[in-house]
């Protein structure tokens, strides 16, 4: 009988109960105690919900980041966490985010904060995980405690336990070596520690161990292959069956080393890389458990049961006991629990499958390829005309908006001169001083805008009075500003719930969840808007809220939009159509808007495209298509305006080193960019690229509430003019101070301030 099983589950809780956990013991208002606790009460329910599985992951849960905690297992700490007060939480969450809670570093003799680990997308997620880090001189030592206190506990409540671990050849791939070493020259000591891991389980009684290995899914040259071949044989003798687990692509060369694997069991993705399917099954050999990924862990629209079946059928038949299903990923990248629901549109909704619904459409799966479609007729039936209403929907199409698109010409993603004609005039309108400061446009959101946005939406406040406290707080943020002297000042987006949602709301062809919340990392959860039909703005998003800010000082303010690109990537986007034409739907909706702002007067526009590089697909020789319309998108949207117009872009936490031409081909007059937490380590770009406009390299690291000096300031900048010349440098946070508290924000720009002129002075 074929078996189910899953891959990962959310670990963040219906209604974010982690968050809230996790930043009130932050804050030290409440203890280690209860925050365990509620680990321990959000992994029972899980477990429970997965319960008719016939193997349920356990170590998939995480108080920040799965990455990170393979680090502590296998004792790979920076040397900058070793040896303070406090238990491995309190340096696990130094690593994470430069400090613990508050009471640990109260205590005498700590430092009250490090550099925090640095942090990059998952993939090609909107994933974070915590970079690990190596040296020549990096010893690896086996912590499995985080581990085998969760296989305890699953056992105690009977979970069929499947224990999950990131494998090794990923784990080397997706970290850094600090001193430059060769990373595979560690892999015979990480490879003994895994070893000894492997042996820990199997003495627990473990059977199947899922070892994820999403590298395989990337190109990989002869050295990295070869890691993975001696990898897989020295383990082969561990007395534990491993599922080699690989996702989000197809394994293409990969795939004939990854069949040939000594392991029991190979997991692919059948979402992303169901071309890989056909070769597999004549090249795996016959004892080998081929695991299928057929439900989407990556999108929230419903799975056509009948068409898996179609092709899984066959296959069932072929396979027999040797066939597993599970979803193609982990869940962790799609919401819980559709039912908690109750005001989302419900035709939208009968579209719909969260985590929950998966496993359930899992199970269906199951049952008719052990009972026959018969057994589970009405489940099937239902499926099949929700996935039919939803392509007769007239919500879905709209023909105005699909001949706008047909209609683009070249040339609307021109601008009228060249960057050093634009540059002139821009300079002569602005008239800003050497090193010009700005922010990337949010500032904290406090519990007033909070709870103003809280009632609102209840109806407790009227549009007039939320609009009222909005102005108040764009007005508190246009004073801070010039206080601390900025150059460029923004509004502060006190209005804005999320920088993609908030514009979706306002765009049709959008749908939005109450409790759709997913993981970006640590404590930061994002809600994705749906995305389920054509793109049209029917009205200005942000004129009016930019316009006033402008209309309280004589500093040139910032209109802040989010990009097509980013709006896309950080959507759960439609499946029905090439997300290429989705995009250039939105570049035509963000497009009006920019004109828009440039009428009312704004002569500086920042259109965020943070998501830019993680809509790369995950093999290089696919790039150039991506590449193509997404950079085509953004010019669409951005170069509408006059020359004297200043067009910023702003990406955070990405690798954009291999992709710099295409991100100087964005022709944005002003780029800033995160490198605070690299130290300046992606200007790396710019030894061997002359990047032609201006830059602004992020010096702030606004994840974690340490508050940089103005000496580490002036230093990264003196960092970056050894790349770029001076006059066209920005000072500036890495991203936006949406999730900070002032009493943070005005010191740490104060001292950004204070080191633009004392770079200023010394010029």
């Amino acid at each position: 009988m074929t078996t189910i099983h899953n891959l990962g589950f959310p670990r963040i809780g219906v209604k974010r109960e982690l968050k809230f956990a996790l930043e009130a013991y932050w804050k030290g208002e409440s203890s280690r105690e209860t925050l365990q606790q509620l680990g321990a009460g959000l992994r029972a329910r899980h477990w429970q919900d997965q319960a008719g599985l016939d193997l349920v992951p356990v170590g998939d849960f995480s108080f920040y980041d799965q990455v990170l905690d393979m680090s502590f297992t296998l004792g790979n700490l920076p040397e900058r966490v070793q040896g303070f007060h406090g238990d491995a939480l309190d340096n696990y969450f130094r690593v994470a985010r430069g400090r613990s809670a508050q009471s640990a570093e109260e205590h005498p003799g700590c430092c009250g904060g490090v550099a925090a680990g640095e942090m990059t997308k998952w993939f090609d997620t909107n994933y974070h995980y915590i970079v690990p880090e190596f040296s020549a001189g990096t010893e690896f030592r086996l912590d499995a405690s985080r581990l085998l206190a969760q296989l305890a506990e699953a056992r105690s409540q009977g979970v069929k336990a499947k224990p999950v671990i990131l494998g090794p050849v990923s784990y080397l791939a997706l970290g850094k070596a600090k001193d430059g070493a060769d990373k595979l020259a560690l892999l015979p000591a990480l490879l003994n520690v895994y070893a000894q891991l492997l042996c820990v389980l199997a003495e627990q009684g473990v059977t199947w161990v899922q070892v994820d290995e999403p590298i395989l899914v990337t190109e990989l040259d002869a050295d990295w292959q070869h890691a993975v071949n001696s990898t897989y044989h020295h383990l082969k003798a561990c007395p534990v069956k491993l599922l080699l687990a690989t996702y989000f692509g197809q394994l293409q060369e990969n795939l004939y080393l990854a069949a040939n694997l000594p392991v029991a069991g190979l997991h692919v993705d059948a979402i992303r890389g169901r071309e890989d399917v056909r070769p597999l099954l004549n090249l795996l050999p016959n004892h080998k458990v081929l695991s299928l990924g057929v439900i989407d862990g990556r999108n929230i629209w419903k799975t056509d049961l009948n068409a898996v079946l179609d092709w899984l059928e066959p296959i069932a038949a072929g396979l027999g006991e040797r066939l597993w299903i599970a979803p193609s990923c982990s869940l962790l990248h799609v919401p819980v629990d559709l039912g908690s629901e109750q005001k989302l549109d419900a035709e939208i909704k009968s579209w719909l499958a969260f985590a929950l619904q998966k496993l359930d459409e899992l199970r269906v799966l199951a049952q008719a390829l052990r009972g026959g479609r018969d057994s589970v007729k009405e489940a099937l039936a239902d499926n099949a005309a929700a996935l039919a209403a939803r392509r007769a929907s007239p919500r879905v199409h709209d023909p105005v908006v699909r001949a706008a698109v047909k209609a683009v010409d070249p040339a609307l993603g021109c601008r009228d001169s060249a960057y050093a004609e634009r540059a002139a005039l821009q300079a002569a309108l602005l008239r800003l001083p050497a090193y010009p400061t700005t922010t990337i446009g949010s500032f904290p959101q406090t519990l007033e805008i909070r709870q103003a946005r809280s009632n609102h939406k209840a109806g407790l406040l009227d549009d007039a009075g939320y609009r009222a406290a909005m102005r108040a707080e764009i007005a508190r943020s246009v004073r801070e500003q010039e206080a601390l002297g900025l150059d460029v000042l923004v509004h502060g987006e006190a209005e804005r719930n999320d920088m993609v949602e908030y514009f979706g709301e306002q765009l049709e062809g959008y749908a939005f969840s109450q409790y759709g919340w997913v993981q970006s990392y640590g404590s930061r959860c994002v809600k994705p808007p749906i995305l389920f039909g054509d793109i049209k703005r029917p009205r200005a998003m942000t004129v009016d809220w930019i316009a006033y800010a402008q209309s309280l000082t004589d500093k040139p303010m910032k209109g802040m939009l989010t990009g097509p690109v980013t709006i896309l990537n950080w959507s759960f986007v439609r499946d029905d159509q090439p997300r290429a034409e989705s995009c250039r739907q939105l570049a035509l909706a963000i497009r009006a808007e920019v004109l828009d702002l440039e009428r009312a007067g704004v002569r500086v526009i920042q259109i965020d495209e943070a998501a830019l590089r993680e809509g790369l697909p995950l093999r290089r020789a696919q790039w150039r298509d991506y590449l193509d319309w997404a950079i085509e998108s953004f010019r669409i949207a951005a170069n509408g305006v006059r020359d004297s117009t200043q067009i910023h872009t702003h990406m955070c936490y990405s690798e954009f080193n291999d992709i710099i031409a295409a991100i100087a081909g964005m022709d944005a007059d002003v780029i800033t960019i995160e490198t605070s937490r690299s130290s300046m380590e992606l200007l790396d770009a710019f030894d061997d690229f002359r990047y032609p406009n201006e830059i602004g390299p992020g010096v702030y690291d606004i994840h974690s509430p340490n508050i940089p000096t103005t000496e580490h300031i002036v230093q990264l900048m003196k960092k970056a003019a050894e790349r770029i010349p001076a006059e066209r440098l920005w000072v500036n946070p890495d991203c936006g101070l949406k999730t900070r508290q002032w009493a943070e924000v005005i010191p740490a720009l104060s001292n950004m301030v204070a080191a633009a002129r004392e770079l200023r002075a010394a010029a």
